[in-house]
Formats: structure tokens, C-alpha cells, sequence
């Protein structure tokens, strides 16, 4: 077992306990505000022998009464942190924090959401935060101890879009050991129709963010591309879907989201740059990659020769003319020709993997 530390919403230090192989498929247990992470200590060991890669956190500390807002925010930083989808296993209280985090994006942050004799939140109920539970949710009532039998009501049950039920008082066990024994049957359970050992697989037609997971499998730098609006002010966002296409000619290629702000603006560009980002640049990177930012505020730049924005300190900047623009799905495809490219070889690049930044180590 190692340590880990994450960073919180506004900047605070949560820490959680590392336990087994970093190739199984990863389980987040959250414990009740006031809790330890010890609650989930036996569960996080048992997990671990059945081929699970487990993070036992602690939440932040609420004698100072924290309010669930920050909670509900420390678990979104974790769950961005994190290298691949978790299934999130929360206990009691901790359970309304985890569905509240996950009502937006879940999908992209979870594989699956368990929830352990989380207490009736009826205010909760009533605003439907189940009905935007868009990923599968197993709700265990009476893990811990018999006197949590009702602890969800069945209107939280029955709102689930992708949810199940399972009741452990039904067993009729009186020691703890055993109860304990019956939780993780429900647990392995879930998780091994959820979130399989074995490799994941996409079919057409089938749950796109397993694609996404397996298009993130493939290591890249991050780019920064830039242009000029129709009225000449400097518009960028982050790409990581870039590549040399030619030599000869010198042509590269970057892939737009139709969605994204930039693009019609991208669209319209005669010229644009692409910047590849170096170490020293993932603020930048963060930046650029988030709605309603100003981008270019406090970010070194200055005009290319073609008057495209490029941004100091880069690792490559490549100034384009636009050669091409093909539409492939929710994205097109811009090529440029490269008229000009300016670099510095001894930095070492930004690299995204599996959802997060990387950084070079060498053999």
C-alpha cells in the first residue's frame, strides 16, 4: 500500500490510500464527511485480492463544516485527476456527495456508482438528481448494519435511468464479518458486469466514451491552435489531435470539435498556427481547453508573419496557410501548409495519456 495526494477544490491537499496492480480496473471509495477512509480499510483489501486497483479517500475535514458544495467539488478534482473512469463505492452521506458529482458528466468521470446505506435526502429527491445518474448505479442497503434496511427510499430507486437494488438485511446476518462477506459479494458482483478484468471492448453502436477510453490509450503531445476572427482578434483552443501528414509538401492536419466556440472562426481562417506545448505550459493548456476563459489574457504571444497569434515559450510553433478542411463526423479535419516553423529542442514536451498530463521518463 502507498499514498497519494490530490488536490481539492480551491487548492486543498485530500489524501487517500493506493492499493494493488495500476493495470486492474480502478474502484474510488468514499467514506461519510467525519469518517475515515479506515471505514472502507477490510472492503479496499478485499477488493484488491479480487484484481482491483483501489483509492481509499478521505474527504476533507469537516470539523469546520465544510458544506457539501466543496465535497461535491473535491470529488469532481479527484475523479479529473484520476488516469482512468473509477467505479465510485460511497458510503452513507458520502453517497449524496457522489451523486451530486456525478450528475453532470458522469459518464465521463465514472464507470459505475454504488452507493452504501446513503441516508434519505428528500430535498435531493425531489430536485431528481437520480434521474441525471446517466451511468450504472447499484444502491446496497443495509452494508454496514441492519438499522440502514430503508435507508434509500424507493422513489430514489425507481428514478435511476441504469440502476439496481440490493438489500443485505434480506440475508438475515448478525455478524459483522458476514455482512461484511455479503457487501462485497454485491460489490465484485457490479463490478464484474460493470467494469470487467478482462480488456474492454467497443462495437458500433455501443457506449462511446468506451471508445474515448480506448482512443486515450494512445499517447500524445498537446497543442494550442490560433487564428484571427473576422475581426481580428486572437481566438485558441487545445488540440491533441494533430499530425504531420507531408514533407513534401510540408503539410500538417489538426482535428476541431464542430462544437467548440473556436470553430467558426477556425473554419473561416486563411491562416493559422498550431503551438505544441511544452512541461512549463499546461496552465495554458487548462486555459485554452476551458468555455468562457479569457484565453489570451496574461499569455505571452506575438504576431506570426501571416499575423496568426503565436504563443511564447512554446516547444514548436508552426505557422499554416490553410491548404484543405474535410468534415469527418462531429469534427473536421484542418490542413495547413507550414510556411513557417520556429522550435526549441531542449525542452521536453507535455504528453496526455489516459485522461492525464504525462511528462517523458527515460529508460
Amino acid at each position: 500500500m502507498s499514498f497519494i495526494e490530490y488536490k481539492g477544490f480551491g487548492g486543498v491537499t485530500l489524501f487517500a490510500d493506493l492499493l494493488g496492480d495500476e493495470n486492474d480496473p480502478a474502484v474510488l471509495l468514499v467514506p461519510a464527511p467525519g469518517q475515515a477512509r479506515s471505514v472502507w480499510r477490510d472492503v479496499a483489501e478485499a477488493l484488491v485480492l479480487s484484481g482491483r486497483r483501489v483509492v481509499n479517500l478521505d474527504l476533507r475535514d469537516d470539523d469546520g463544516g465544510a458544506d457539501l458544495n466543496a465535497h461535491i467539488e473535491d470529488l469532481r478534482a479527484v475523479l479529473a485527476q484520476m488516469g482512468s473512469r473509477p467505479t465510485v463505492v460511497a458510503a452513507e452521506r458520502g453517497g449524496w456527495i457522489a451523486t451530486r458529482a456525478l450528475t453532470i458528466d458522469g459518464a465521463q468521470l465514472a464507470a459505475g456508482l454504488v452507493l452504501v446505506d446513503m441516508p434519505v435526502d428528500e430535498d435531493a429527491i425531489a430536485s431528481g438528481v437520480a434521474g441525471r445518474l446517466a451511468l450504472p448505479t447499484l444502491v446496497v442497503r443495509g452494508g454496514f448494519a441492519p438499522a440502514q434496511c430503508s435507508a434509500v427510499s424507493d422513489t430514489f430507486n425507481a428514478a435511476l435511468p441504469v440502476g439496481e437494488s440490493a438489500d443485505i438485511n434480506e440475508c438475515d446476518l448478525e455478524l459483522a464479518a458476514d455482512r461484511n462477506e455479503a457487501l462485497l459479494g454485491q460489490l465484485l458482483e457490479f463490478l464484474e458486469r460493470r467494469q470487467p478484468r478482462e480488456a474492454m471492448e467497443f462495437k458500433a453502436g455501443s457506449d462511446p466514451r468506451t471508445l474515448r477510453d480506448a482512443m486515450g490509450c494512445f499517447a500524445t503531445g498537446i497543442t494550442i491552435v490560433t487564428a484571427l476572427d473576422g475581426k481580428g482578434m486572437p481566438v485558441g483552443l487545445t488540440a491533441n489531435s494533430f499530425t504531420s501528414v507531408s514533407l513534401d509538401p510540408p503539410l500538417l492536419l489538426v482535428c476541431i470539435a464542430n462544437t467548440a466556440g473556436t470553430a467558426p472562426a477556425l473554419r473561416g481562417a486563411a491562416h493559422f498556427g498550431v503551438n505544441v506545448l511544452q512541461i512549463g505550459q499546461q496552465p495554458a493548456s487548462n486555459r485554452f481547453a476551458t468555455r468562457g476563459e479569457d484565453r489570451f489574457a496574461n499569455q505571452p504571444w506575438a504576431p506570426g508573419q501571416t499575423g496568426v497569434p503565436l504563443l511564447g515559450g512554446s516547444l514548436v510553433s508552426f505557422e499554416c496557410q490553410r491548404e484543405s478542411l474535410h468534415e469527418a463526423g462531429d469534427h473536421f479535419i484542418l490542413v495547413g501548409r507550414v510556411v513557417r516553423a520556429q522550435f526549441e529542442p531542449h525542452r521536453d514536451p507535455l504528453l496526455y495519456f489516459r485522461g492525464k498530463y504525462r511528462r517523458l521518463h527515460f529508460a
